[in-house]
């Protein structure tokens, strides 16, 4: 699990909650049923417009992926590239037939089953770089839906504050025939206008910490987790790529390690 995430979250919600209650405020009056409605709802609403329902019902699964830890192993998917292009060169890319059951990483099983199958390497390329672009684009598609949200959210928390104000004013001038002008004070009537306002931010609130605090972090998360795969799965694309030519291994090893981080590479030296 990724308790980076968790901690990001819950210290962001902490850190708001102690500075309402510093500047003397109450937490209570941050709680607005109609307010969270509005955003949350109007921002799913907007969702399910732009984007199809399958790719909605998909975004639980997208979520959990925030909260787990990858642990890319580049210089183990190297060494096994290595050997098996070493095996490669001696006995024949066909010999790694084989190993093909023990393969559990479905991206390099089949980048060899094409490897084994395909003579032309520029072929074998275009398959890989199709696949590599399949996986780009639904990864991209996962990222695209939160920060769309990250953008409705706002625009709803503003518009339910609108809302609100234009509701206040109207009981205020009394239009709303609910309440009697006559009845009441000018001070009691602009304490009941202020706190109606109070009140119409809160909606405006609401918009801004889901954005800011939830689905923009979020977003930023799947493209790093993407970039960081893609980076994964470049290396087996050139590994492979190696493989079909049956280049040296060390000459092999040498390009496959420029994909990896320095600090990983330094590590390694």
């Amino acid at each position: 699990m990724d308790f980076g995430t968790a901690i990001g979250l819950l210290s962001g919600i902490g850190i708001i909650a102690v500075g309402v209650l510093r500047a003397g405020g109450e937490l209570y009056w941050f709680y607005n049923f109609n307010s969270v409605l509005i955003v949350f709802g109007g921002t799913l609403a907007a969702t399910l417009v732009n984007y199809p329902l399958k790719n909605i019902l998909g975004l639980f699964t997208v979520f959990k992926n925030v909260f787990k830890a990858d642990d890319h192993n580049y210089l183990g998917t190297i060494t096994a590239l290595v050997e098996k292009g070493e095996k490669a060169r001696k006995n024949g890319v066909l010999s790694l037939e084989a190993d093909l059951p023990s393969i559990e990483d479905h991206f390099l099983k089949s980048g060899i089953e094409l490897a084994i199958n395909e003579r032309d390497p520029g072929r074998l390329r275009n398959y890989l770089n199709l696949e590599m672009n399949n996986i780009r684009r639904r990864h991209k598609m996962g990222q695209e839906i939160f920060f769309y949200m990250g953008a409705y959210a706002p625009a709803f928390g503003m518009l339910g504050t609108v809302m609100g104000l234009i509701v206040m004013m109207n009981n205020f001038s009394g239009t709303g025939g609910q309440v009697d002008s006559m009845n009441f004070d000018v001070a009691q009537k602009f304490a009941e206008l202020l706190g109606g306002m109070g009140l119409a931010l809160i909606t405006t609130f609401y918009g801004v910490l889901l954005a800011n605090l939830l689905f923009l972090p979020i977003g930023g998360k799947l493209t790093r987790k993407s970039q960081e795969e893609l980076m994964l799965k470049n290396i087996v694309v050139e590994g492979i790529i190696s493989i079909h030519s049956k280049e040296h291994p060390i000459l092999m090893r040498e390009k496959l390690m420029t994909f990896v981080p320095r600090s990983i590479r330094e590590e390694e030296e």
